[in-house]
Parts: C-alpha cells; sequence; structure tokens
C-alpha cells in the first residue's frame, strides 16, 4: 500500500469497484461570496478564482442559477493515491456513453460530478467496469 492507503492494480480496483450517490442535485459556482452559513462540499482554488461545489438549493439561495446541474458519485474503492488508470478507466466508461464527469480526488475516495438526469446511466457504466475490467483499458 502506498499514499492514501489503497492498492495500485488497476484489474484489481475495478474489480471492487463500487459506486454511491450523495443525494440531492450540486453544483459548481465561481466567482460568488459564499456566506459562512453555506455549506461548502469541496473547493478548488484556481488562477481564475475559487470554484465551490455547493447544492443546487445552497445556490439558489445565493441568487445563483446553476449552468450544470449534477449528481455527486464516490468510488468506494480503496485507491492508492499513486495508483493509474484508475480515474481513465471510469471517464472512459463514461465517454463512451457520452456523459459528462468533473472530477474531484480526494485522500480517500474519487468523486465525481454527472449531469443529474443521467446519474442512474453512469452508475451502471461504472459498476459494469467490475465485470469487465479490460474494458476500462486504453488502447494502445
Amino acid at each position: 500500500m502506498t499514499e492514501g492507503g489503497g492498492g495500485q492494480d488497476l484489474d484489481q480496483l475495478l474489480a471492487a469497484l463500487s459506486v454511491a450517490q450523495r443525494p440531492g442535485a450540486w453544483c459548481l459556482l465561481s466567482g460568488v461570496a459564499v456566506p459562512p452559513e453555506v455549506v461548502v462540499q469541496a473547493s478548488v482554488v484556481e488562477d481564475e478564482g475559487t470554484t465551490v461545489v455547493v447544492s443546487v438549493a445552497e445556490a439558489e439561495r445565493l441568487g445563483q442559477r446553476p449552468d450544470f446541474v449534477a449528481a455527486w458519485l464516490t468510488l468506494e474503492v480503496a485507491s492508492a493515491l499513486d495508483a493509474v488508470g484508475l480515474t481513465a478507466a471510469v471517464a472512459r466508461a463514461l465517454a463512451d456513453r457520452g456523459i459528462a464527469c468533473n472530477v474531484l480526488a480526494g485522500f480517500h475516495h474519487d468523486h465525481l460530478l454527472v449531469p443529474h438526469d443521467r446519474a442512474a446511466e453512469a452508475v451502471e457504466a461504472i459498476e459494469a467496469l467490475r465485470s469487465d475490467p479490460r474494458r476500462g483499458r486504453l488502447s494502445p
């Protein structure tokens, strides 16, 4: 095991892969003053400003209309921070079905923001990697 306390072998990671959907609808905001009472679920600091992930309800309370309403999926597999190929395999499975995906990497899990109305299809695509891990491999 290396950084992150998880495995590195891609086939083993895909074979153990499961997905959980966080309840609710989520969106990304940038350039918005977020008061302390708003619960920010994730943030990324970029040169252009800070992007935050909040519930759609919180965004609307702030007077913001989300451009992209997402379902929040969490990959429930213990992967090492330096494991190679898991994100690519999952992204490919989603891309093969034309499903957009925004990835947030945490210390313990990878999180995906996918179109809210395609969440069930995204879960199905990702979980299909368990039965056929080779599906996630990129061709040379």
